[in-house]
């Protein structure tokens, strides 16, 4: 005997609102704003834009530049987005509007005009008050976690603005809960019924970077658990120690995408970081765990990337995908999200971090949504790291790290010398790798 497909739907759905619920209701307490930023990360900016500082300066105007930071934005919202080939597909106008809220809310808190505050609750209003669903193929789980914490990030930027009534926020909390929850909740537990190790890496990491974002938002305790014990034990791939499943001989810590291409490998770690810096807004050190096990994925990924060599072990998954090789296709490509990563390891915490390091200053100052590719690929993080995540350098000398760029005489490369904890550190760079344009990727 067969059951319909939506009592299914139903039950689900009925779990998560019960498990969210009981969540809401235990009481914990979060820090707002607490997502990417919180309130110190904001002044910060703001000081450092006025002062005219650098790297903040250029940061601001890569924001400033950006159309989708414009007060005069106007939203795209519809009842159902589709993502997936065949589908009618719209997800652009989500991933566009996302962008915008996020970039809107940005230039609110550092410039203080209050008309681009405006224009995001434009954005956020319209989507909570006719968004039902997100459909497709099994792409539209790529939707729900891409968009969702994208949108909750500008949401929780948006909090406590004076001119966002409580029932609007209300209103946003609830769609995150109705719409985007739930479909990363499924993900993460069923996978969309296939074998634990069909899907990619990045399909995790979007899912858990939404039930994260979702749970400090929301209040829900139980949610934001749920990603943070996800990433440390999780089955999938996104699983920190199936993300960077293999560890080398000296440290390098092999991409579970690097098999498959380098864009993908790419986008990985601008999810993650995401994933860590949200966590440690709230006191939880997903950056640090398993011994740091992320930098050294971190530290692999962007030594290939850069035109080194690095070793490889051949991957395999459960539906017979063998990769006995690492993928060179769209390496050297720019994507942001290396200055939260580098100035967490580096200057935050104080560690070596020499190819994390390159990589950001290769990108630096980064840019957001639309300035890496007009497609998905290039909404797909969220970017104006130099803005908002470079921290100011330790005048302690032993901690004080510094760079310079110099051409190397009677060679076809570059050096990149590197002052950090007692000793420089040379990092080679093909002059290929730094000249090659952005490239606008799916996940």
């Amino acid at each position: 005997m067969k059951t319909d497909p939506a009592f299914y739907r139903l039950v689900l759905g009925f779990t998560c609102w019960v498990w969210l619920l009981a969540g809401i209701a235990s009481g914990q307490t979060f820090g707002h704003p607490g997502l990417l930023h919180n309130a110190e990360d904001l002044a910060r900016m703001r000081t450092q834009v006025k002062d005219s500082a650098e790297p903040w300066l250029s940061g601001w105007k890569r924001l400033t530049a950006n159309s989708h930071s414009s007060a005069t934005y106007a939203p795209q919202a519809v009842d159902t987005v589709y993502r997936g080939t065949g589908t009618p597909e719209n997800y652009g106008k989500l991933y566009h509007d996302a962008a915008a809220a996020y970039a809107l809310a940005l230039r609110w808190h550092v410039g203080g005009d209050t008309a681009h505050a405006e224009a995001v609750k434009r954005v956020l209003n319209a989507w909570s008050s006719q968004l039902k669903k997100v459909d497709g193929t099994s792409d539209k789980f790529l939707a729900a976690g891409l968009y969702g914490y994208q949108l909750a990030n500008a949401a929780e930027l948006l909090r406590g603005y004076a001119g966002w009534p409580a029932q609007d926020f209300e209103a946003l909390k609830s769609l995150m809960l109705r719409v985007f929850y739930p479909m990363s909740h499924d993900f993460l537990v069923n996978h969309n019924g296939a074998c634990i190790s069909h899907y990619w890496a990045n399909w995790d990491l979007v899912n858990m970077a939404n039930v994260i974002a979702i749970g400090i938002l929301c209040d829900s305790q139980s949610i934001f658990q749920e990603g943070v014990d996800y990433f440390k034990h999780g089955a999938g791939n996104g699983s920190i120690g199936n993300t960077v499943w293999f560890i080398h001989p000296g440290g390098l810590g092999q991409w579970q995408e690097s098999g498959r291409d380098q864009g993908h490998s790419l986008l990985g770690p601008a999810i993650v970081g995401a994933i860590c810096e949200m966590a440690w807004k709230q006191g939880e050190d997903l950056y640090g765990y398993d011994d740091s096990r992320l930098l050294k994925g971190l530290e692999y990924v962007a030594k290939y990337n850069l035109g080194d060599s690095v070793p490889y072990e051949p991957y395999d998954n459960c539906d017979g995908v063998k990769q006995d090789t690492i993928s060179s296709a769209s390496r050297g490509g720019l994507r942001p999200g290396w200055e939260l990563l580098y100035n967490h390891y580096a200057i935050r915490k104080g560690l070596a971090a020499p190819y994390t390091q390159a990589y950001a200053e290769l990108v630096r100052p980064e840019g957001g949504g639309g300035d890496y590719g007009p497609n998905s690929g290039g909404y797909d993080q969220l970017g104006y790291g130099t803005l908002t995540a470079s921290l100011p350098m330790a005048t302690d000398p032993i901690l004080r790290f510094r760079s310079r760029r110099e051409a190397f005489p009677g060679r076809g490369e570059m050096i990149l010398t590197r002052s950090g904890l007692f000793r420089p550190l040379p990092i080679w760079i093909s002059r290929d790798a730094l000249g090659r344009k952005a490239k606008g990727l799916g996940e």
